[in-house]
């Protein structure tokens, strides 16, 4: 099982990351801040349109399986650093197979999307409990229904109809659960964010999309070849397909947090003349620290019954998935927050 270690997160323009050694040598304007140990780093995360990274980093960072993925200031993807790729050449053939089988994609498709809404359902559960919020319960009875009909369901396109009514509920009961000022929610966008908790939500989702991208490559898979989401150029379905399940209890909670705690406040986004809302620098930080130290929260795993990382979900979820593919297991076994 692969260890959770550490992500470093490169936010300032201006940074150049360096070989020095067995280290990363992170410089700014050709002084050196800081050396830290390949041995510390799972993955290296930049976000800004000016940093960049030496070629001897890069060769050094693909042969030892450290992610190098650049962003930009918002959080978009913009590409990453691979080498050889490695794993069983066997297992990503068995994932081809079974991407091209429509029975095998639903049976596994199901059970993600049901995980999905369980998870935000859980969620809209927790607030009930919290905050005394009796106005909640009809959707969270609509989300219920929405669980036992994609368990159901024999066909792709109904199965994305369900997903997206029960997204639709979510969300819509989502400004129940903000409690700060300063914040209007009114339903989800993106490409671009066009108010502050988008953006926040935007910014939480590719964290979570670049973890479980590393997380599908590090057991063997390819993480561009989905068994939910269809394949399209540049975009890594399979990682998308293994966030579903942890969009709400994860990136939604840790949204909600921050601006519930007053972490992050409306002062912290731009607001760009295209009407696009981006995360200024400062905020970006605070959200990658809260990330990082959520990743390290311990919970009982409910298929293993171990006790795990928050961190370490991505990766025993990919391989539960590989060894479904491979046989070992009768059926995926989907994250389902208790």
């Amino acid at each position: 099982m692969k260890q959770h270690l550490n992500t470093l997160y490169i936010t300032t323009d201006g940074i150049r990351l360096l070989l020095n050694g067995e280290t990363v040598d992170i410089t700014h304007h050709g002084q050196s801040l800081r050396r830290i140990p390949f041995l510390n780093l799972e993955a290296i995360q930049t976000f800004g349109w000016d940093i960049g990274a030496s070629p001897q980093l890069m060769a050094r960072c693909s042969e030892l399986g450290i992610n190098l993925s650049f962003c930009s200031p918002s959080g978009h993807f913009l590409c990453r650093v691979c080498g050889y790729t490695h794993g069983n050449v066997l297992l990503r053939r068995q994932q081809y197979r079974l991407a091209d089988d429509p029975f095998s994609r639903i049976t596994i498709a199901r059970e993600m999307v049901a995980a999905k809404i369980l998870n935000a359902r859980t969620v809209l559960q927790r607030a009930v409990r919290d905050y005394e919020l009796p106005d909640l319960q009809p959707a969270i009875n609509r989300l219920a229904h929405a669980v036992r009909q994609a368990r159901q369901e024999s066909s792709e396109q109904r199965l994305l109809g369900i997903e997206g009514s029960a997204a639709d509920v979510y969300f819509g009961a989502i400004p129940r659960l903000i409690t700060a000022p300063g914040f209007v929610f009114t339903s989800r966008n993106r490409r671009p964010p066009t108010d502050p908790f988008n953006a926040l939500l935007s910014f939480v989702y590719t964290l979570l999309a670049s973890d479980c991208k590393s997380a599908a490559e590090a057991v063997g898979l390819d993480s561009a070849v989905g068994l939910y989401h269809r394949e399209r150029p540049g975009r890594p379905s399979l990682a998308l397909d293994l966030m579903e399940e942890f969009r709400a209890p994860l990136a939604d909670r840790c949204a909600l947090t921050l601006i519930n705690r007053r972490q992050i406040t409306p002062d912290d986004f731009e607001h760009q003349e295209s009407g696009a809302v981006l995360l200024n620098d400062t905020a970006r930080k605070t959200v990658l620290t809260h990330w990082q130290q959520r990743k390290n929260d311990v919970i009982t795993h409910p298929f293993l019954q171990d006790k795990i990382t928050l961190g370490l979900l991505p990766h025993i979820q990919a391989r539960l998935l590989a060894q479904h593919l491979r046989g070992a297991l009768d059926a995926y076994p989907p994250y389902i927050q208790k």
